[in-house]
Formats: C-alpha cells, sequence, structure tokens
C-alpha cells in the first residue's frame, strides 16, 4: 500500500511542496529510462562493472601480481576464466583490478573536468563582452588540438602515469562542455526569470550558481556519459602507449601493449582487455543515448 502511495505522490501533477516536484521529475526521468532497453542494458552493464571492480580483492581468485611461469600463456580453462598472461598472471583476476585502474581514471577525470567546464561556459555566456571573447578563444585553442595528441603532450611535459594521465585527460576534455554551457547560457540569458532574479536583488555570482548552471546540468550529464566511452579509449591509450598507468599495474590500455605480440598465437592475452573496453564504452554510449531521449526536449 506505501508503495502505491508514495507513487502517487511522485506523479501528482499538482505537488503541494518543491521537494515533491523535484522527485517527482526525478521519477517521471526513470520512468522515460526504463522504458528504453538498450539504455537500461547499458546501465545494467556498467554497474556490474564498477560493482565487480570494486568488489575485486574479494572475488578475484588470484592475486593480481603473483607470477606462475609454468603456467604461462595458459587457454582458458575452469581454473583460469579467461587464460593466463606471459607471466602467468590471471587475466580474469588482472582484469577486474584493471576496471579499478581505468574506471578511476574516468571518474577522477569527469570530477576535474565537468564543474570546471560548467563554470567557464556559464560565466562567458552570462557575461558576454570582452569576458566571454577571452574564455571562449582560450576554448578553442585546446579544441584545436586532437585530444590525444594533446594529452600524450602533457604526459610527456610531466611523466609517465596515472596521476599524469588523469590531469592531462582533465585538460583536454573540459572544453567541449564549456562550449554546451555557453550555448545553454545564451538561450535564457535574457528570460523573465533572469530578469526577475536581478530585480528581487540577486549578484551575478548567484544568479549563475543558484540559476544558470542548474539549468546546464541535464545537458552536461548527457555530454559526459556520451564522453565517457571517449574518456576510457584515451585512457587506455595512453596505457597502451606507455604514458598511463606503468607496469606491473594492472590497467587495460597496459595490459594490452605488453601481450600485443601474442595476438596471432595466444590470441586470449590481448583480446580480453580488449572486450572489457568495448564492453563498457559501448555500455555508456547507450546510457548516454538513452538520456538524451529522456532529458532534452527536443528529443520528446
Amino acid at each position: 500500500m506505501t508503495f502505491f502511495v508514495s507513487r502517487a505522490w511522485l506523479l501528482d501533477e499538482t505537488p503541494a511542496t518543491r521537494r515533491q516536484a523535484v522527485w517527482g521529475r526525478r521519477y517521471r526521468l526513470w520512468l522515460g529510462l526504463k522504458t528504453n532497453p538498450m539504455a537500461m542494458g547499458g546501465l545494467l552493464i556498467i554497474l556490474a562493472v564498477l560493482i565487480l571492480s570494486l568488489a575485486a580483492p574479494l572475488i578475484a581468485p588470484y592475486d593480481p601480481g603473483v607470477q606462475d611461469l609454468t603456467n604461462r600463456l595458459a587457454t582458458p580453462s575452469s581454473r583460469h576464466w579467461l587464460g593466463t598472461d606471459e607471466l602467468g598472471r590471471d587475466i580474469f583476476t588482472r582484469i577486474l583490478f584493471g576496471g579499478r585502474t581505468t574506471l578511476g581514471m574516468v571518474i577522477s577525470v569527469v570530477v576535474l573536468v565537468a564543474p570546471i567546464g560548467l563554470l567557464v561556459g556559464c560565466l562567458a555566456g552570462y557575461a558576454g563582452g570582452w569576458m566571454d571573447k577571452i574564455l571562449m578563444r582560450v576554448t578553442d585553442i585546446f579544441l584545436a588540438f586532437p585530444r590525444l595528441v594533446l594529452a600524450l603532450a602533457f604526459v610527456a611535459a610531466l611523466k609517465p602515469g596515472v596521476e599524469s594521465a588523469v590531469l592531462a585527460i582533465a585538460l583536454t576534455t573540459w572544453p567541449p562542455y564549456a562550449r554546451l554551457a555557453r550555448a545553454e547560457t545564451l538561450q535564457f540569458r535574457h528570460s523573465d526569470f533572469i530578469a526577475a532574479c536581478r530585480l528581487s536583488g540577486a549578484g551575478p555570482a548567484r544568479i549563475i550558481l543558484r540559476h544558470v548552471m542548474p539549468l546546464c546540468v541535464p545537458s552536461l550529464i548527457v555530454r559526459i556519459t556520451l564522453d565517457m566511452s571517449a574518456i576510457i579509449i584515451t585512457a587506455a591509450s595512453l596505457g597502451f602507449l606507455g604514458m598511463g598507468a606503468q607496469p606491473p599495474s594492472p590497467e587495460w590500455g597496459t595490459m594490452i601493449a605488453t601481450a600485443r605480440r601474442f595476438l596471432f598465437s595466444e590470441w586470449w592475452v590481448p583480446l580480453m582487455p580488449c572486450i572489457a573496453i568495448f564492453v563498457t564504452s559501448l555500455a555508456f554510449n547507450f546510457l548516454g543515448d538513452g538520456l538524451r531521449d529522456v532529458l532534452d526536449p527536443k528529443e520528446r
């Protein structure tokens, strides 16, 4: 009975409080997302990868760094589900722990770049004038270079490693978010509710932080979800080129780099981390498409 009452409360067309309106909107968005089977499939895959990666120390059958040279390059079996690599390490275990590294890098990048891109874009779109020109020209400079090339340059200027890779990817990822936030801000900069905020005495900082930025968040969430696959591939590419996580760290790109010479003989060694990257990236794309259909009013 409680479930039906709460559901009716969430779907009430005339919410009595702001809290009820906010949760009702969220619940309707969830109902819209549930009708998209590809988006739900992507969400389930992402949750599974996250849970398996976080629980790797508990469910992994072996230590990711333990070598067994007598059992090197073993084929997939009941003992080693995905086989072993050139040093006899269990590939399934290393993929689980590698997910912690790769997804940790991706989450760190998003936490760094999303607020920066959102703030820069909203500030440029709301202020206009010389500030808009300066901020957007800086953004254009970063956009002029391919993401991977610029990330390689940043890592080379620092030192190879996970921290350097996260910082490099973050420095090359924020410009599209700034452009998107600016475009969204320009649409309602002269809206009536913004004018009402000014008349009520709200300053530019309060208007940007409390009113403009929240309106840009839905579009930014969609863009971030769609960009997750590109960030994963960039992080794996840096590892593959020796600029990201360093061996013997179990990172997916690094695993492919050390196993690429076995591609035509012991195919399972490089193929398994490739499948992990492919499945995770595809799941984020599916989820991003579903979120775009739900959050973008133009898609309804």
